[in-house]
This record gives structure tokens, C-alpha cells and sequence, in this order.
């Protein structure tokens, strides 16, 4: 069986965050994402001004020190051995110059040891201040971001890309600038040294522009392509492994290996052209360097025979000259490390440039004092896809106290107004008040003790049953949370796991059943003690003896404040004090669960099929 990989990038591929100058084709696109990346590096260094100055310090006297050597040859030769310095002998010139070889040798060590350790110390400071930027990005990017937005490339982004960053600062940079000092410095001193020779060495200089630009352009576009590669093969490793029991049960482990061989191949196949430009590069760099070198030593030759030029400064031109084109073979192994990096901060910049789609208000409204918990929809209509609306004109209120159960076919809008009461997102006309004050205006930390949903995934958090409880209400002493435990009826089943309430509920609480994780959830809410409480299809995956434990929890948690039950069944919408039935967004039947059942409409025949199906 083929594999059509690249409907499984289009699946895997994100929103306009992701994209990279390659995938977004226009010149726009390309100047916004080397923009962004740009003001995000400025932005990363701007707090390190001054340390970033003693580095500049540093390397060039780091620079200097290394330039030192070939002159020191050549005042050695010409001036301290006897055949070359006119018969003169003079020890004290070989001994000064053995001394400043000496000098410039530890200057060199000193400053480059500096330099080490305090660039060291700024890029790890850069690199936390950059993961902590992205995860608290990740974080504050809204529900439906994270929808669309795979958690492989959330895992890329904080684990590949910040590994290329890292091998930048971690000594790609220090080779970079002394390369590019080394070129500077080698191609000033040589004019000062020989301008006749420096005139034929700049011969060469064409050949290396058009080399180093064809080098720059098409490897900017290669290491992009290994960072777009790599991303895909993290994403589909990810979703595998967290999908793992389906892919047993289904027996997809050939097809997952099939995609997995795929996007691999595709990595190899982007690292290949990436390497094959670095072989192209790199010899032909040396060519050049080896042929211009051979050209000058034959006229340096003829010029120091015809006593146009003294030996010594032939033998410090030579070694000058290697200097220059070795680092420029070496530049095209940082070049790797500096693309790698460029791509990686591009795609990150991307990230941080996405807007929350539910953004904090500027100018936020208080809630009043005590949140009595009255919603109000006013002529909301909301579409996931703009020509595609779940509500096309919902007028709604909700009063203060009320428990409200909202029943319907699958894509009827139930979750769909539990979300935007919970303002995971915000209606695409009309508004959603909260005790008469617009969602939109409220600031998020008030509306989430206001407002809590408990859904049916009952998402529990490494650690233990306490501290899972404890994040109803962050600060919460243990008296508060085994007193919340016990007014939901979780605290038996607590005490008498291995450890109590100090028992680790392990990865996603799966040491507890789907009741008792359903008990902890539920007082986490009851801890938290909102106005509303929002619970969406919260006990549909539970069998019947864990439902009747979580119904007598039900009517404690939903004593005394605004209740959202959205379920598919009927035993939990019996508590409610008055029942919604939608259809295409609309509500076509509102009133008591009594007088519904005898109006013999919609909920009477969903409420018949129930009981048919519990005989």
C-alpha cells in the first residue's frame, strides 16, 4: 500500500503561525516572517547590552592576538636571522619576538576563555527567556489555536528548534565572528603588508562572492526544509505514541511505519541536499584559496628575488593568506549551524506572533462582588468556519441559580455554547454576558473563577489526588480540599488508595477508574467554587454503577449556582431545573424535564428512547 504523504502533511499542516518563508510563497510573507524573527532576536538581546559588549571586547582582542602571529614571523626573519637582515646580528630581536609570541599566545587563551564563559552564561540566560516566552504563549493562545495546532510541532518548537538555537549560541557564534573578523582583519593587513600582492590575491575575491551568495541563498532554503522535515517526523512520532492504544487495537502499526518511513525519508532527503551544497561549497572555496595561494607565492617569489620585497614579509603574506581562506572553508559548517537556527527562530517567531483568538480585554469591567452567575446570549451567531454557522441567531438567558440541561442531535450546538460561555471562544456577532457585563470585557483570570467546565475527559494532571483537587483554587489548605472531597463523596474511595490523598494518580490519573476520576473533577469544581459550572457530556463515558456514585456527587456540586449540563443521558438531565432541546443551533423546545416528557415534542421522544433502552 502507497502512502500519500503529502495528504498526510496536509493533515498534519497548521495555520498561517506555522508556516515558513518557503511555504508562504509571497514576497509579503517572506518580509513579515524575517521581520518577526528579527524583532525577536533584538528583543532577546536587548537586556544583555552591556555583557553583550564585553563579548564584542573580548573577541577582538581575541582577534588581535591571533592577527599577531605571521608579523611576529616575519620581523623574526627579517630582522633577527643574520643571512636575511644584511649580516646584522641582533639575539635580542628573537628573543622580543619569542616573548610577544608568548604574550599574544596567553592574551589569546585569556580572552578567549572569557569569552567562553560569559557568552556561555548570556545564551542560556536567551534560551530560557525564550522557552519561557513560547510555553507561556503556548499557554495563553486560545482553545481553538490548540485544536488546529498538533501537539508534535508544539513539541518541536520547544525541543528541535530550541536544540538549533542552541548549538548556535553554544559555539557557533564564537566561530562565526572571529571567521568574519579573521577575513577583515587578513584582507587589511595584507594592502598594508604588499599592495601589489594584495592586488593579486583580490583576483580571487569575485570567484568567492558569487560562491558564498549561491551558498547563502539555496542553503537558507535547504535548512529551512530540514526544519519544516524534521517537524513532521516529531509530529507523527508524537500523535503514534499518544494514540498508541488505538494503533494497537486497530493494527495501524504498518501504516503508521509506512507514514513514519515517509516524512523520514523526506528528513534524510532534505539533510542530503543540505550536505550536498556544503561538499559543493567548502572544495570549491579551498580550490580557490590553493590556486590564489600558488599565484602569490610565484609573484611574491619573483618580487623577493628582484628585492621588491623582503622574505619575511612573503612568509607572513603566506600564512596571512591561509588565514583568510580557512576560515571561509569553516564558515560553511557554521553556515549550517546559523540556517538551522535562523529557520528555527522564524518558526518561533511565528508562534509568538499569533494572536490569542479570545485576547485579554484592555480595558477589562469588574464583575460585581458576589457573581450571582446570570448569562445572557444576545443574538450570537458563531461559526468554527466563516460560511458555515453552528448558531445562526441564538437569543438565550440563562438566570442566576438555574441548572439547565441542553439536549440535542450531535452538531446541534450543545458544546458549542458551553465553549463560548466558558470563552474558550467569542461570538462571531452579538454578545455573551456575565451578570450583565460582555465576556469580552472580563479578564481572564475573573472569568475562570466565575466560570468552570468539567468535560467528560476528567483530565487529570501527574502528581497526587490532592494536588489535583487543589487546583479547583490554587492555595487551598488540605482541611479545604478533604472537605470538598467529602461533600462530593470522594473521600472514601481517597483514603483507601495505598496512600490516601498523597497517592500519585500517575500519567492522565490512570491508577483511578473513570467514576473516581469523575469524583476528583468534580471536586476540583466544587473547591473552585464558581458562579457557573458548565458540565459537557461529563458523564458519558462512566458504566451504570459509576454514574449513580457521580449522580449523588451531581446534586451537591450543582446546589447554589448557574448549571450547564450537556448530556446525552437522560438520568443527568432529570436534575434539571429546565431542559433546551437544540436543532441546527436553534432551541425548538425549552422548559421542565416534566412538562416536556407530557408535551409529547422532541425531549418526550428522546426521553421514551431512554427509557426503552434502559428495559
Amino acid at each position: 500500500m502507497t502512502v500519500d504523504v503529502r495528504a498526510w502533511r496536509g493533515v498534519a499542516a497548521d495555520d498561517d503561525a506555522e508556516r515558513t518563508v518557503a511555504e508562504a510563497g509571497d514576497a509579503a510573507s517572506v518580509v513579515r516572517l524575517q521581520a518577526s524573527s528579527r524583532w525577536l532576536l533584538g528583543s532577546l538581546l536587548r537586556p544583555h547590552r552591556r555583557p553583550l559588549l564585553a563579548v564584542v571586547v573580548l573577541l577582538l582582542i581575541q582577534n588581535a592576538a591571533s592577527m599577531a602571529g605571521p608579523y611576529l614571523v616575519k620581523l623574526g626573519i627579517d630582522r633577527g636571522i643574520p643571512p636575511l637582515s644584511g649580516g646584522r646580528h641582533d639575539a635580542t630581536v628573537l628573543v622580543t619576538v619569542a616573548v610577544a609570541f608568548a604574550v599574544a599566545a596567553a592574551t589569546e587563551y585569556l580572552t578567549k576563555r572569557g569569552f567562553l564563559a560569559l557568552s556561555g552564561r548570556i545564551g542560556q540566560t536567551i534560551l530560557l527567556d525564550l522557552r519561557s516566552r513560547v510555553y507561556d504563549h503556548f499557554q495563553r493562545l486560545s482553545v481553538s489555536f490548540h485544536e488546529r495546532y498538533t501537539s508534535g510541532r508544539v513539541v518541536a518548537r520547544l525541543t528541535s528548534d530550541m536544540d538549533s538555537i542552541s548549538e548556535l549560541l553554544d559555539g557557533g557564534i564564537e566561530d562565526l565572528v572571529l571567521a568574519g573578523l579573521s577575513v577583515i582583519s587578513v584582507a587589511a593587513i595584507l594592502l598594508w603588508l604588499d599592495w601589489p600582492m594584495a592586488l593579486v590575491t583580490m583576483v580571487s575575491f569575485p570567484f568567492l562572492l558569487v560562491l558564498s551568495r549561491w551558498f547563502q541563498r539555496a542553503s537558507a532554503r535547504a535548512y529551512r526544509r530540514t526544519r519544516e522535515t524534521v517537524a513532521l517526523v516529531i509530529v507523527h512520532f508524537v500523535e503514534s505514541m499518544g494514540g498508541m492504544r488505538a494503533v494497537h487495537a486497530f493494527r495501524r502499526e504498518p501504516r503508521n511505519q509506512e507514514i513514519f518511513d515517509a516524512v523520514n525519508d523526506d528528513y534524510r532527503a532534505a539533510n542530503v541536499k543540505a550536505m550536498r551544497l556544503i561538499a559543493i561549497y567548502a572544495p570549491s572555496i579551498k580550490l580557490v584559496g590553493n590556486v590564489t595561494i600558488a599565484v602569490v607565492l610565484t609573484y611574491g617569489g619573483y618580487r623577493a628575488l628582484h628585492g621588491q620585497t623582503e622574505v619575511g614579509v612573503l612568509a607572513a603574506f603566506l600564512l596571512y593568506l591561509r588565514r583568510f581562506f580557512e576560515p571561509m572553508q569553516e564558515l560553511s559548517q557554521f553556515y549550517n549551524s546559523l540556517q538551522s537556527a535562523t529557520a528555527a527562530l522564524e518558526k518561533l517567531a511565528g508562534v509568538l506572533d499569533e494572536p490569542p483568538g479570545v485576547p485579554e480585554p484592555a480595558d477589562p469591567t469588574p464583575l460585581p462582588g458576589v457573581g450571582a452567575g446570570d448569562i445572557h446570549f444576545h443574538g450570537v451567531r458563531f461559526a468554527y468556519r466563516g460560511d458555515r454557522p453552528v448558531l445562526p441567531r441564538l437569543d438565550l438567558h440563562l438566570p442566576a441559580g438555574q441548572t439547565v440541561a441542553v439536549v440535542g442531535a450531535t452538531g446541534a450546538g450543545k458544546s458549542t455554547i458551553a465553549k463560548l460561555v466558558a470563552r474558550f471562544y467569542d461570538p462571531s456577532e452579538g454578545t455573551v454576558t456575565l451578570d450583565g457585563v460582555d465576556l469580552r470585557e472580563i479578564t481572564d483570570d475573573d472569568l475562570r473563577r466565575a466560570v468552570v467546565m468539567v468535560t467528560q475527559e476528567n483530565f487529570l494532571f501527574s502528581g497526587t489526588v490532592a494536588e489535583n483537587i487543589g487546583f479547583g483554587r490554587p492555595g487551598a489548605s488540605r482541611e479545604e480540599i478533604e472537605a470538598a472531597a467529602r461533600a462530593i463523596g470522594a473521600d472514601a474511595f481517597i483514603r483507601a488508595l495505598p496512600d490516601g490523598y498523597d497517592t500519585d494518580v500517575r500519567k492522565r490519573g490512570g491508577r483511578l477508574s473513570a467514576g473516581q476520576r469523575q469524583l476528583v473533577a468534580f471536586a476540583r469544581a466544587f473547591l473552585a467554587d464558581p458562579a457557573v459550572l458548565i458540565l459537557d457530556e461529563a458523564t458519558s463515558s462512566l458504566d451504570i454503577p459509576s454514574e449513580r456514585l457521580v449522580q449523588r456527587a451531581l446534586r451537591t456540586i450543582l446546589a447554589d449556582r448557574t448549571a450547564i449540563v450537556i448530556a446525552h443521558r437522560l438520568s443527568t438531565v432529570e436534575i434539571a431545573d429546565r431542559v433546551l432541546v437544540l436543532d441546527h443551533g436553534g432551541v425548538v423546545e425549552d422548559g421542565p424535564p416534566a412538562e416536556l416528557v407530557a408535551g409529547g415534542g422532541r425531549y418526550a421522544r428522546l426521553h421514551q428512547q431512554w427509557r426503552d433502552s434502559l428495559v
